[in-house]
């Protein structure tokens, strides 16, 4: 597919390590072009390469609530569409719908309520827990890398469904199954998942594939479950919570964004 070329190839040129004075202009025009508030984190000179700028790291820790009852955002991004699942059927965008099965791999019960978080260029592109996690399955879907921005979901049926993605199967701390979904795009050079380094997106024969675990992998809430080497999308199914949020809604990683019952 062209676009994953494409992708893999902006990935080595963001991986690579030009002259200081050569990356230092790169980073600099990348931080202005997408006005990058990079109060939190390091200079933009600081970083080697382009990649090492996209993922860069906090460099405070975030407060977050703690309650067992508050789920928190797991990015900054923008909330891009939430509400029910109804009919085995999601919005990856108000009037485009998608089968959420096809997208996760199996069939949801009832009572399900999904986010689409979208990190656009200029994000913090660290993804992290937004509650107690258990995670029992992570399943890898090959595909293409269409870009996740607004006129894309509003242009390209099923995209969600048909781009590369990591599904994370887990229970949350009421025992409810949920899926945290890792959705790649345009000139995603990697979905990095870092419990899972078995898990190499974005190659040349990539095939679908999934791994099990007989003993359940603890993440805790608010702990960094992986990155992207560029803006993409997070997408949550969850359970039995009200939420906090509203669609259009900005937030950033440690936002609380919903109750449980």
């Amino acid at each position: 597919m062209i676009r994953n070329i494409a992708s893999r190839y902006f990935g080595k040129f963001a991986s690579y390590a030009f002259a200081p004075k050569i990356q230092k202009i790169i980073n600099s025009t990348y931080v202005k072009i997408f006005d990058i508030d990079l109060r939190e984190f390091q200079s933009a000179q600081s970083y080697p390469t382009l990649n090492a700028l996209f993922t860069r790291e906090l460099r405070v820790k975030r407060e977050f609530d703690t309650s067992p009852k508050t789920l928190i955002s797991p990015c900054d991004s923008l909330i891009m569409e939430q509400g029910n699942v109804q009919n085995n059927s999601a919005l990856q965008i108000k009037g485009m719908v998608y089968c959420v099965s096809e997208l996760l791999g199996e069939v949801l019960g009832e009572g399900y309520f999904y986010t689409n978080y979208y990190l656009s260029p200029r994000d913090y592109h660290r993804y992290h827990a937004p509650c107690d996690m258990w995670v029992e399955e992570v399943r890898y879907f090959a595909g293409e890398l269409l870009s996740v921005n607004r006129p894309s979901l509003l242009k390209n049926h099923n995209l969600f469904i048909r781009n590369e993605r990591v599904v994370v199967v887990a229970k949350d701390n009421k025992g409810n199954k949920m899926f945290y979904v890792a959705v790649g795009a345009l000139n995603v050079g990697q979905m990095v998942l870092n419990f899972e380094p078995r898990v190499q997106t974005n190659k040349k024969a990539n095939i679908n594939t999934s791994y099990t675990y007989s003993e359940p992998i603890f993440v805790a809430k608010g702990e960094e479950m992986g990155m992207f080497k560029m803006g993409s999308t997070i997408l949550t199914f969850q359970r039995d919570y009200t939420p906090l949020t509203h669609i259009g809604e900005k937030v950033r990683f440690g936002d609380s964004v919903g109750e449980y019952h």
